[in-house]
């Protein structure tokens, strides 16, 4: 043993093999061969939302820290659930290494539950936060599901390439970019509120893409309350550059009489579809007699002309009356320069009582439509998917019936796919902002936290 002294004669410490030993300068100690902080845990996501029986739920991306240490020495665990019978802590799975981990979940049951992720740092000190986790019951067509999160209340879809979508909702103004294979956030948003000039949402309920241009319409009709709101009277363009992940969205252009215009265009043709009685106060949209907008799309081999597709009313408006397609001809100088909506010939399609949801079409004219009930309750009333070519005179062509006993109303189609290739998968969206999804009678639209709210995009086989 060495004593190592100040000038001052002081003994101050004592080496004994490689440990240091602080016995004066009222230290009274033992020093570590180190000095570790404490550690640190960060959640990308306080809350997560997975689905029973779902494939590529979203994960939360976990950060963990301590100095004085490597981050890969660091151990997460989810250490405590408040809920087993939704998730246990062996049904929460930690992947990844160093700083940066991933925690996913796979649902046991429906409900609500929080998680606690704890990292342990390697003097043994831990740190926890709370994941807040709710999950939806299972679906059918589970491995063929994702679920978009963020919002509840999808309306209208555009595919923009390199597997990825925007999605519009019912409930805002905001447009929202979508990994199509992938469940989870957005990957990019857009509110377009101050652009349009507008207070509230615009209801938007269908779009359109030709080229570089996508064009958004709102319902046109009144409120649920048969109340009009000038806002829902609102059509929009928005400019698209880049692709899939990377794609921007530009405000163009608004136009906010295409409602006025079919009204008058009606009375001028002796009132054939009541657009007078269906726009009055008091009326409410979503009525066999009501006046409701939800598809957009153009003519074959058009640039020009749009088919703007209704909900309601049937023509005629009775129990087993048709969908209706009234045609806008110079649709492309309405948006560009404020001109009156023209029309053309209306079109009257069979969908078996049945009305329009959506309807899309791909490059070469084929055209998928999303056929429902014209009434509110989605989750009961039955829809189909159908195939047409856009001719006037030819009848579409059931695909096959949508599966209703799942919350949601189908609402949009993402793209079409070559309906000549056997096996070919269409993407559809519901709107499940009416839904329960997680059991405690709250609908989607009014859950507290975004990440909870969702839409679910299923792909279907439309051909044989």
């Amino acid at each position: 043993m060495q004593d190592y002294v100040f000038p001052s004669g002081r003994r101050t410490a004592a080496v004994i093999g490689a440990v240091l030993t602080l016995t004066a300068v009222g230290l009274g100690s033992r020093a570590q061969a180190a000095s570790y902080g404490t550690p640190t845990l960060s959640l990308s996501a306080s809350y997560l939302s997975g689905a029973v029986g779902a494939t590529g739920d979203p994960a939360v991306t976990v950060t963990v820290a301590q100095s004085g240490a490597d981050a890969a020495a660091l151990t997460v665990t989810v250490t405590k659930s408040t809920r087993t019978t939704v998730a246990t802590t062996a049904d929460a799975t930690v992947t990844g290494t160093g700083a940066t981990r991933r925690v996913a979940v796979a649902a046991r049951g429906q409900g609500y539950t929080d998680l606690t992720v704890q990292v342990t740092g390697v003097d043994g000190r831990t740190v926890t936060k709370t994941l807040h986790y709710a999950a939806s019951a299972a679906v059918q067509g589970a491995s063929g599901t994702r679920y978009f999160t963020g919002s509840s209340d999808a309306s209208a879809a555009v595919d923009l390439g390199g597997g990825y979508v925007v999605v519009a909702d019912d409930e805002s103004n905001v447009l929202r970019l979508y990994d199509r294979s992938a469940s989870g956030a957005p990957v990019r948003t857009w509110d377009f509120t101050s652009k349009l000039g507008v207070s509230k949402e615009i209801d938007i309920e269908a779009a359109a893409r030709v080229g570089d241009t996508i064009y958004w319409t709102g319902s046109l009709g009144n409120n649920k309350d048969g109340e009009y709101k000038s806002d829902r009277n609102t059509v929009f363009t928005t400019t698209v550059t880049g692709s899939g992940a990377s794609t921007a969205l530009t405000y163009g252009r608004s136009y906010k009489k295409l409602r006025d215009n079919l009204v008058a265009w009606d009375k001028a043709n002796g009132n054939r579809y009541g657009f007078a009685a269906g726009t009055a106060t008091g009326q409410v949209p979503k009525q066999i007699d009501g006046f409701n907008v939800e598809g957009l799309e153009f003519a074959p081999g058009s640039t020009t002309t749009a088919y703007v597709g209704f909900r309601a009313p049937l023509a005629p408006a009775v129990t087993g009356g048709k969908a209706l397609i009234v045609p806008v001809t110079n649709f492309d100088k309405v948006l560009s320069s404020g001109s009156a909506a023209a029309f053309g010939t209306p079109i009257e399609l069979d969908l078996g009582g049945l009305s329009i949801r959506d309807i899309r079409k791909n490059a070469s004219n084929q055209y998928l439509i999303v056929a429902g009930s014209w009434a509110a309750d989605d989750n009961s009333d039955p829809y189909a998917l159908y195939s047409w070519d856009g001719v006037a005179a030819h009848a579409p062509v059931k695909r096959l019936d949508l599966p209703t006993s799942d919350p949601g109303g189908w609402e949009a189609i993402a793209d079409v796919p070559d309906l000549t290739v056997s096996g070919a998968r269409a993407q559809l969206i519901t709107d499940d902002g009416s839904a329960d999804l997680y059991g405690d009678g709250v609908e989607a639209k009014d859950l507290t936290h975004a990440e909870w709210k969702k839409s679910r995009a299923t792909w279907f086989t439309v051909t044989n």
